[in-house]
């Protein structure tokens, strides 16, 4: 197996970041397991972790009031799961499920928000990291805001339909 500066080096989120950078993280990183169905954060609770997924698949839900709990969009191995640490006032925006079992490298939020502010250079890469990973979400959400409302809207097609089935005569009104 390898050993968790390996995983993490290897790890998309972190590709071409400089060794002595990966050591500090490292010095604050775990690797957590979880089985299928586990909630890894819940939405409106305090954001702790940046969570990178090396194994398994996480599904990232939000609650939407008259629909309930919906899956926005399913991560997996190489994808980063959080951002919400990163941003006061530091609570999650999303809940986190594990879909199977899955194995997650965990970066404690208070030391990333430390190493940020000691130094600037690794604060400003973790910025574009994160960036990248804000602008995938956003695009998964647009797909599922699409998908929403497309499941809700009828189709031009079904409309026309229904107009032939049910002609109203047209009326002009009286002035």
């Amino acid at each position: 197996m390898d050993s968790l500066p390996t995983l993490i080096a290897r790890h998309p989120f972190w590709q071409g970041a400089p060794p002595e950078q990966l050591a500090q993280l490292a010095a604050f990183a775990t690797l957590e397991h979880y089985g299928v169905g586990d909630l890894i954060f819940q939405e409106r609770h305090p954001a702790t972790h940046l969570y990178l997924i090396q194994r398994g698949h996480v599904a990232l839900e939000a609650f939407l009031p008259g629909t309930g709990v919906t899956t926005i969009v399913v991560l997996g191995p190489g994808e980063a799961l959080g951002w919400s640490w990163l941003f006061e006032p530091y609570q999650w925006q999303y809940s986190a499920r594990s879909v199977d079992a899955t194995e997650i490298i965990a970066f404690d939020a208070g030391r990333l928000r430390a190493l940020v502010e000691r130094d600037p250079a690794f604060g400003r890469d973790l910025i574009t990291r994160t960036a990248r990973l804000l602008e995938q979400r956003l695009l998964a959400e647009r797909v599922k805001l699409q998908e929403l409302q497309a499941a809700q809207t009828p189709r031009l097609d079904e409309v026309l339909a229904e107009s032939e089935e049910d002609p109203e005569p047209f009326v002009t009104p009286r002035t």
